[in-house]
């Protein structure tokens, strides 16, 4: 590239960082390479860093800055006052002519490729230090949005000269290691999109939180990007599960979270540019800003761009409201995840307990505790103590140089792909975002600890609370004959697991998928008109507002979440086991009490099986079935079986089978697999005849003792009876894995029994169990309880041994 003052991105590429910075090179590759993809990019220019050299130059700027840094750097100049310094000479500095007159004849022939008079241009500086695998500086230098005409262009253009040396961009060279002389700024100059009518947002290709590389996340909100970026609002989060793309016909969005939004950025009215905030409507606010084609074509477009570059990317892209037209704005390498090793896992686990204050996204997994430092406004930053957890309304980027010193971070407002998680998760800070209300429920000086280590929600609790830490070599684990699954029951946990060496989903709990996620009774989904309780009532139209009816909205939930536990794991095995409330727990959920009766031992009461085919849930059941059909159908996850649980007899499993059948969920079509929960003795008495009729068990363990043995699980009094070793129940295990074997079907088991008991866990393999299903948290610690228990197995029937 040559040293021209002014160039179009179009002769850009990747490899002209030195000369146009980041975004720029970023720009100017996709719209040479990935154009004929079908990925748009708005069309644009950029001047170099040699024209900025030469602008320093020209004003004899080069001593000045130096000697001004130098004073920073001795401690004679604080940060404020260094900054302050840098920017006025810049902007006291004047464009040399030969650099303004390419600026102007580029903005016009854009004009007129654009057949557009004074056309609204964003203005972004691009630092040559900028985007790199190892530093985003991300949001350290100024953009300047919907700018008209020539000389507004031009101070832009010396205004984003000027933001190199902001405050906060002094302070991330200097926490990076790049020096002053070593950086110049680019400015990059393309059309606007209209998206301040339109929404705007960040994409990463991979889960920002766990590094689970086979997803997309993706924030929006409507108007004009910087509410995202900057995390000024509490943007929707969509999640998309890039594998199943591919398919033209498939729609495999995994995650649809409604924020707040509370306000947009939109075009200022009058000739003169500018932009202002203005407050969303009711109804933006309820509504989600992207339909599934959009999500699903902008994690296309994610794809697509990562395997452009070769590494997992950070993305901005805006909707024009007039066209209704996508756009990629900026895309750079994503820094964080990708400096992770693949095979050391890091859990953290809170062992204390204290009082709920607030929640929000979770940026990291990591566990933290302090003094609160509640801070409102950055004209209060200076009274931030080191060590302590910041709390303010939002951490924008002039808030970095406090960032780096806080212990951990909450705000009131800003999502998990906002500036500030961004810069958080880069400095290593744990941090919850998105609280709505910290600053007003936690004090100052109030001891807290931030928790980030239960998936995609963080919480924030009252005091000091006791937490562990333990680092695991995943390439160290031993191999094992036996599959060794995970039982999952929480959707935002699902990715935080994928590193492990599992072999599926030996149980996906469907009811917990309901009560976090879903919340309303399936029967209340069906007829909310028979809700008995106004407050329930109106509960359920609020979790329901952007669908056609609540029934839509329980299926379309419910099938999300599954998707996103059907995920890490994709194509291995994922059993979903149908509803197993018990009639106290289904009472519980909105609506619930209209259709739940009190029963005296709901234990062995009307759950499982016997509620799907009866007139009081079968409603409820068939929302169910369409959930799991939208999941294998619509979403793409051929790999999720069903699993009929608390089965108690033949005919029962038959009536089961036929509704299922009447769902659309026939066994055998399209791949589908049907297991039955093997947890009452008739399961295992008339184990031939349940296995003409399913796929495989899965030994319940925990009801399985309770009905042998005649004892309650949930008695404290009876605890010390209760014992899967017991011989009557081992007993049971060991017929019921014969006959299956037998019968041509696969058995495992899913409980805490392996964990618990290493001889348990030997009993198991000794009898030639086909899987053990285990708790994420006991996984590590049994995995190798197993291999030990097949090495010990082989040796028993080696000859000689």
């Amino acid at each position: 590239m040559d040293a021209r003052s002014v160039v179009w991105l179009e002769d850009v590429r990747a490899t002209d960082v030195p000369e146009v910075g980041g975004k720029n090179a970023s720009s100017g590759e996709m719209i040479h390479a990935l154009a004929s993809e079908g990925i748009r990019v708005p069309d644009g220019f950029a001047t170099t860093a040699a024209a900025f050299r030469n602008f320093l130059s020209w004003n004899q700027l080069g001593p000045r800055l130096s000697k001004v840094a130098s004073d920073y750097q001795e401690g004679t100049l604080n940060l404020r006052s260094t900054g302050a310094a840098m920017r006025s000479m810049v902007l006291d500095g004047k464009i040399p002519p030969d650099l303004e007159e390419g600026i102007r004849a580029k903005y016009r022939e854009l004009a007129a490729r654009a057949g557009r008079h004074d056309p609204a241009v964003a203005v972004r500086s691009s630092a040559t230090a900028e985007d790199l695998p190892d530093a985003s500086f991300a949001g350290q230098q100024e953009t300047f949005l919907n700018v008209r005409g020539e000389q507004q262009l031009l101070d832009a253009c010396l205004r984003c000269f000027a933001s190199l040396f902001t405050d906060r961009a002094i302070t991330y060279r200097e926490l990076m290691n790049f020096g002053e002389s070593g950086v110049a700024l680019s400015v990059g100059v393309q059309l606007m999109v209209r998206s301040d009518i339109g929404a705007s947002g960040v994409m990463f290709s991979l889960d920002t939180e766990t590094g689970f590389p086979r997803a997309a996340v993706i924030s929006a909100n409507w108007g004009l990007g910087e509410t995202v970026v900057q995390g000024t609002v509490n943007p929707d989060k969509y999640g998309v599960f890039k594998p199943l793309l591919a398919s033209p016909t498939l729609s495999p969005v995994i995650e649809k979270t409604k924020g707040t939004k509370l306000q947009k950025l939109v075009y200022r009215t009058g000739d003169d540019g500018g932009t202002v905030m203005v407050d969303n409507t009711e109804s933006e606010q309820q509504a989600f800003v992207l339909q599934d084609q959009d999500i699903v074509q902008l994690a296309r477009w994610a794809v697509r761009i990562e395997n452009h570059y070769g590494c997992p990317m950070d993305m901005e892209w805006a909707k024009d409201g007039e066209s209704g037209e996508l756009f990629i704005v900026q895309a750079r390498p994503e820094t964080v995840q990708a400096r992770k090793s693949s095979t050391l896992l890091v859990t953290h686990h809170l062992t204390g307990q204290g009082r709920l204050l607030v929640e929000g996204a979770a940026i990291g997994d990591s566990i933290s505790s302090g003094p609160a430092c509640v801070i409102r406004q950055a004209s209060d930053i200076d009274r931030f103590i080191d060590g302590a957890v910041l709390v303010t309304e939002q951490t924008d980027p002039d808030w970095v140089p406090v960032m780096k010193r806080a212990r951990a971070i909450i705000t009131d407002r800003g999502g998990a792909t906002s500036h500030a998680a961004i810069v958080s998760r880069e400095l290593g800070i744990t941090a919850v975002v998105g609280t709505s209300s910290a600053t007003s429920v936690i004090e100052d000086g109030q001891s807290v600890t931030v928790s980030c280590a239960d998936g995609d929600t963080g919480h924030v609790y009252d005091g000091i609370l006791a937490s562990t830490t333990e680092e695991v070599d995943l390439g160290s684990l031993p191999p094992t004959r036996t599959d060794v699954m995970l039982t999952i029951a929480s959707p935002s946990a699902a990715f935080k697991w994928w590193r492990l060496p599992a072999q599926g989903i030996g149980l996906a709990r469907m009811e917990f998928v309901i009560n976090d996620m879903v919340r309303i009774h399936p029967m209340a989904a069906a007829f909310p008109g028979r809700i008995t309780s106004v407050e329930e009532r109106r509960a359920v139209a609020e979790l329901a507002k952007g669908y056609n009816d609540p029934a839509e909205y329980f299926v379309e939930t419910l099938a999300r979440g599954l998707a996103k536990l059907a995920a890490p794991f994709f194509p291995a095995p994922v059993i979903v086991r149908l509803s197993d409330f018990k009639t106290n727990e289904y009472a519980h959920l909105i609506g619930g009490s209209a259709f739940e009766q009190a029963e005296a031992n709901p234990m062995i009461g009307f759950r499982g099986a016997s509620r799907y085919y009866h007139p009081k849930y079968r409603a409820g059941f068939d929302l169910e079935c369409a959930a799991i059909k939208r999941l294998r159908e619509h979403c793409g996850f051929k790999n999720a079986m069903v699993m009929v649980p608390f089965c108690r007899t033949v005919d029962e499993a038959d009536r089961v089978l036929a509704v299922m059948a009447e769902n659309g969920l026939v066994r055998g079509e399209n791949g589908l697999q049907i297991y039955m929960m093997c947890e009452i003795p008739s399961n295992v008495i008339l184990a031939e005849q349940f296995a003409a009729r399913f796929d495989g068990f899965s030994i319940g363990s925990n009801d399985l003792t309770q009905l042998v043995l005649g004892v309650d699980r949930d008695s404290a009094q009876l605890a010390a009876l209760f014992d899967e070793r017991n011989e009557a129940v081992m007993a049971m295990i060991r017929d019921v894995i014969r006959k299956a074997h037998a019968s041509g079907i696969r058995i495992g088991i899913c409980g805490q029994g392996p964990s618990n008991y290493p001889e348990f866990a030997e009993f198991l393999v000794a009898e030639g169990i086909d899987s053990i299903s285990l708790n994420p948290d006991s996984f590590l610690r049994t995995l190798p309880r197993i291999a030990a228990a097949e090495a010990i197995s082989v040796q028993a029937i080696t000859p000689g041994s």
